[in-house]
């Protein structure tokens, strides 16, 4: 489909959404159980380092972003797999209970769920990640189901399953379904995945890696050649910049006191998709993409505690 592109902040996108659809959105990736432990700094090398706080949680880029929305009205559907390990049923609970439909979850058997173990620095909130993903999680050809896919107004991807997700978007734009996808490193297909995105929300460091510019509105300027969609980065505590009629557009973030970063991209996302789908203006869109990813900072994990929309909107009300 053509996304009518706002020649300014103001502007909404005024998309044209497919009828007929079960579902106001679909995510297909990622989902982990994560044990995030809070320690008072980073470890250095050959040391010993006192855990203030440890909890298990279930996140994940997409299935974070999809419950997010749920939690904001949308009906939602989550499609990926789970291992057949105590993690996995864990994190396909999770979903459940926020009301999403995941009859297309498919159980690996034998596989381990999609884990992390997420080390938090207590003075600043800022995270780093250990990860580990089972390849028995990826889709085999055949496995997904065009039916499932396409089944919502909006899908929402990541490149945890690179193949599956360039299938996934084929589709959608066959049918007419707009595809928003959420990239956090380069991997060797995005460069035939970019052409079939229509909304393309990535973290600080893609634009810079994928086409070699060190400079942030260089880079995000150059995607262009890539991808003709709607184009912004994610910029962590300084909110985002987005292509706007041919110029890179600063929208600031919101100053929140950080007890933990994991997953505020993924609500960022999460909260764009809800945005989009009630119309809004460009500026508005992000304005409350950024106060939720905010709020979701200031507690412990990517969606134990999601921000409400009262919380959010009043977050809004300071500026």
């Amino acid at each position: 489909m053509k996304v009518n592109l706002p020649s300014q902040p103001s502007d909404c996108f005024d998309l044209e959404l497919p009828a007929g659809k079960r579902f106001d959105m679909v995510g297909f990736g990622q989902n982990t159980v994560d044990d995030i432990c809070v320690v008072p700094a980073f470890p250095h090398r050959d040391s010993k380092t006192e855990v203030i706080r440890c909890e298990r949680q279930a996140g994940g880029q997409v299935a974070t972003a999809v419950a997010f929305a749920a939690r904001l009205g949308l009906s939602a559907k989550y499609i990926g797999k789970v291992g057949s390990d105590e993690n996995g049923r864990l994190s396909a609970a999770s979903l459940a209970e926020e009301r999403i439909d995941i009859s297309s979850v498919v159980v690996s058997e034998g596989a381990h769920n999609h884990h992390s173990f997420i080390l938090v620095d207590e003075s600043t909130g800022e995270r780093t990640i250990l990860w580990e993903r089972d390849s028995r999680l990826d889709y085999r050809a055949g496995e997904l189901q065009r039916e499932a896919i396409c089944a919502g107004k909006i899908l929402l991807l990541d490149a945890s399953d690179p193949e599956a997700a360039l299938q996934a978007a084929r589709w959608a734009r066959e049918d007419g379904i707009p595809v928003v996808v959420d990239f956090d490193k380069v991997i060797p297909i995005s460069g035939k995945l970019l052409p079939l995105v229509d909304f393309l929300i990535v973290s600080s460091d893609f634009p810079q890696e994928f086409t070699g510019l060190k400079s942030p509105t260089a880079s995000l300027l150059a995607l262009r050649n890539h991808c003709e969609g709607f184009l912004a980065v994610t910029l962590g505590s300084q909110g985002a910049l987005a292509l706007v009629g041919g110029r890179c557009v600063p929208f600031p973030g919101y100053a929140v006191h950080a007890v933990d970063t994991t997953g505020a991209g993924d609500i960022f996302h999460g909260a764009f998709l809800y945005g989009l789908s009630q119309n809004w203006p460009l500026e508005r869109i992000i304005a409350f993409s950024n106060a939720a990813a905010a709020l979701n900072c200031t507690r412990l994990g990517a969606r134990s505690d999601l921000p409400g929309m009262e919380e959010i909107l009043k977050v809004m009300q300071r500026r």
